[in-house]
């Protein structure tokens, strides 16, 4: 996996003067179901979230108020997401690192996950991450 298989899906918007409305569907606006669903909130300003890896976790991150940038690192390559529109969800594939920081005042990041929490899925470490991504691209 690279974060070149990572990417910001538009997901389907309803506009209405009565408000908006956009919603998501597992296996047909995102390409896995959705096993559980988690938010950040009152993210104390210049704190950080993420600094972690998935084994096999895929995910939908969604800036439901405010923004935050996420920042998505595969090994051989690095990029930065702005997140900024409730109608816009970045996939984040397996063996991505990512980061999360700048986050407004009063921004909640909603995040739907492809399993149940299980923290024999995560790489805490940067070294160890590493360690196995240059393995898989080999």
């Amino acid at each position: 996996m690279s974060i070149h298989d990572c990417s910001i899906i538009d997901l389907p918007r309803i506009n209405d003067p009565r408000g908006n409305l956009t919603f998501v569907e597992a296996g047909r606006h995102i390409p896995f179901n959705i096993q559980r669903v988690y938010y950040l909130y009152d993210v104390p300003g210049g704190a950080e979230r993420g600094g972690h890896a998935h084994k096999a976790l895929h995910q939908l991150v969604i800036a439901m108020s405010g923004s935050f940038d996420i920042h998505l690192d595969d090994g051989q390559s690095k990029k930065t997401i702005h997140m900024n529109r409730s109608y816009y969800g970045l996939y984040i594939c397996p063996m991505i690192w990512r980061e999360i920081d700048n986050f407004s005042s009063g921004a909640v990041c909603m995040v739907l996950a492809s399993d149940y929490y299980d923290e024999l899925d995560y790489y805490r470490q940067y070294a160890e991450f590493i360690n196995d991504a240059v393995k898989v691209i080999k």
